[in-house]
Parts: structure tokens; sequence; C-alpha cells
């Protein structure tokens, strides 16, 4: 059996509404990372930034809560199994907390991907890019 993950798709980090624009600038202008996507509206914005090989950082606002278990939003594994790897999730006893599904990443790319909790609860993201 081949490689189930493609690798790291994306970490996504969730400052508060008062850090978002701080934590975009660290990204962006003191490490130089360049912006890939953007989506949402002004309350609540969204970016990818690259790493510079095939992984991102994405930066999600949280609104003004403090986001429930700290800034580290969750992993996201790049993989085109979605489907195939909850179902092996589910059978092994996981909580799901997003089903599969397809959405539209800022418009422009067509996406599917699922949530799932691993075994020290950190929340996992399956990407795939279509």
């Amino acid at each position: 059996m081949g490689n189930l993950i493609k690798g790291v798709h994306h970490i996504a980090v969730k400052p508060t509404a008062e850090q978002y624009q701080k934590t975009v600038e660290f990204y962006t202008q003191l490490l130089g990372m360049e912006v890939k996507r953007s989506w949402g509206d002004p309350q609540r914005p969204c970016l990818m930034v690259s790493c510079g090989d095939n992984t991102c950082i994405e930066i999600l606002s949280s609104g003004n809560e403090i986001p429930a278990g700290g800034p580290l939003a969750h992993i996201a594994f790049a993989t085109d199994q979605v489907d195939e790897i909850i179902e092996k999730v589910r059978e092994a006893g996981y909580e799901i907390t997003n089903e599969p599904a397809d959405a539209n990443l800022g418009g422009e790319m067509p996406i599917r991907i699922a949530f799932f909790y691993g075994p020290t609860h950190e929340h996992i993201e399956l990407f795939w890019e279509k």
C-alpha cells in the first residue's frame, strides 16, 4: 500500500482579532513569506502564506475570543484519499469532527476536506487540492 499522506499541506494558527495583523506582518514582512491565498471578510479574514515548499501557514481570524486549545488550530495533511482515511480513523475509534466535504477555497481552489481528533486530542485536517 502506498503512502496515504503526501506531506503537510498547512499548519493553521488562530490569533485573536487583536493579534491578527501582527501575526500577518510577522509571517509576511519579518519572515518574508508570500501570501498564496486570501478569503473571508474584514471581520473574519483568512490567509495562506507559503513556507517556501509545498506547505503553508494558514492564518485564521478567531474574532475576539481566545481560541479554545490555544492559537494552534490544526495541522492539515495533504492527501487524495480523504474518505478512505476517515473510514480507517473511524474504524479505529477516533472522533470525526467534520465529515468529508467538498469546498471551494477563496472561490478558486476546489478542495475536499475532513477533520478528526488524534490520540492526544490534536485536531487533524485531511486536505485534498483537487
